[in-house]
């Protein structure tokens, strides 16, 4: 697997360079994936950093696993979707407030210090 250079968006010709399949096979992989790389005013595709990691994980599914098509896109949904679960806190109001005002207490103290 290849690293990706430090920027975040890459034209479709960099992707294949990176991922090692042709720009035909992330453009049929879009289809099948949903992704849906930006198209500036140009006719050029520009991917953001998380879909090449994302065409990085389809690729090692398709290509390392030997998954089917179908089989990798429940694996990305299953990743999208836990990927996306967010945490939730089971907090109240009381909770929120008096935790608010030890924290806004202890910066006043971290001020004074410093004056």
């Amino acid at each position: 697997m290849s690293i990706l250079p430090d920027k975040l968006y890459f034209r479709i010709g960099e992707v294949s360079r990176i991922v090692g399949v042709k720009p035909y096979v992330l453009r049929y992989w879009e289809s099948e994936f949903d992704l849906n790389p930006r198209q500036p005013n140009s006719s050029q595709r520009v991917y953001k950093r998380r879909d090449v990691e994302l065409i990085l994980e389809i690729k090692r599914l398709l290509y390392g696993e030997r998954y089917t098509i179908e089989g990798a896109q429940k694996k990305i949904r299953e990743f999208k979707k836990e990927s996306s679960k967010q945490l939730k806190l089971n907090l109240t109001d009381n909770i929120i407030k008096n935790e608010l005002k030890t924290i806004e207490s202890e910066l006043r103290e971290i001020r004074d210090l410093l004056k």
